[in-house]
């Protein structure tokens, strides 16, 4: 079983900064999990924000590039988004996502968690 504990979200005004957390429960290897961010904003789908692969290799959608920074810390099976000049779009339900198929098993398959989702407003 694998669940995802996130952070509380929070509100912060235009300009201000935010770091999201998330922690993977699981007995598989956490450095073999593909971690990644994505946010909906109301009304709108669910869109990707960020990705951080098993080497530590980052990849940004293009609207938080420069800005937001996602990380991990494998020894505490954790996720990190910090957000940084963060604007009134970047309001949202931010979800965590774990790729972490069992050894053998193929990425992208049917061994992907979402976490419950954390709220961030920001207010101009």
């Amino acid at each position: 079983q694998v669940q995802l504990m996130e952070s509380m979200g929070g509100l912060v005004q235009d300009g201000g900064s935010l770091r999201l957390s998330c922690a993977l429960s699981t007995r598989r290897t956490f450095s073999r999990a593909v971690m990644r961010w994505f946010r909906q904003a109301p009304g709108q789908q669910r869109e990707w924000v960020a990705t951080i692969n098993t080497s530590g290799v980052t990849m940004y959608a293009d609207s938080v590039k420069g800005r937001f920074t996602i990380s991990r810390d494998n020894a505490k099976n954790t996720v990190y988004l910090q957000m940084d000049s963060l604007k009134s779009e970047d309001t949202a339900v931010y979800f965590c996502n774990a790729d972490i198929p069992p050894m053998g098993r193929p990425y992208g398959g049917e061994y992907v968690y979402w976490g419950q989702g954390t709220q961030v407003t920001v207010s101009s």
